[in-house]
């Protein structure tokens, strides 16, 4: 099996879990947030909802220069208008998984700003970090959400809130 293909895998296994994480989000509490050094949910939701975006930007550039590519986040402010973004990027992704990409993986891609590099990775470990981070994100959301009292759904099997524990 190929590389995009075990990643596509792992890919749609994690946006199962990750639709269920966003899909109750509470449409009044998108401006709440646990501390103030802390994204909103609305920050945080969106930046979960954009990363299947990501696959596209990693397989068809070379880099992200912040300093040409300032970040303007979509904004949401509901959870149907996330659930939209979320799926329509990864629609997007999943067109960025397919063989004919394959000989793209082992390029390196650089994440700058200006002169600065912070990293310069083969696009298969970006696209690995990409869902590393909707995965890290994805738990964020559920803590803020726990904080809130709302009933987390299983990710790896049931949650306490069904009944796990």
């Amino acid at each position: 099996m190929s590389f995009l293909q075990e990643f596509s895998n792992e890919f749609e296994q994690e946006a199962q879990t990750t639709r269920k994480m966003l899909s109750i989000v509470p449409d009044d509490k998108y401006d709440w947030r646990p501390h103030e050094k802390s994204m909103s949910i609305r920050q945080l939701a969106t930046h979960i909802g954009e990363l299947p975006s990501w696959i596209k930007m990693t397989m068809t550039t070379d880099e992200l220069n912040f300093a040409n590519n300032p970040y303007n986040p979509v904004q949401v402010n509901n959870t149907s208008d996330l659930m939209t973004y979320f799926e329509n990027n990864l629609r997007e992704g999943r067109e960025y998984l397919k063989e004919e990409y394959e000989g793209q993986i082992d390029k390196n891609w650089t994440l700058r700003s200006g002169e600065t590099v912070y990293s310069v990775r083969p696009k298969k470990d970006v696209l690995r970090m990409c869902l590393s981070q909707t995965i890290h994100h994805r738990a964020q959301l559920g803590v803020f959400l726990r904080l809130l009292n709302i009933p987390i759904p299983g990710s790896y099997g049931p949650s306490a809130d069904e009944g796990f524990l």
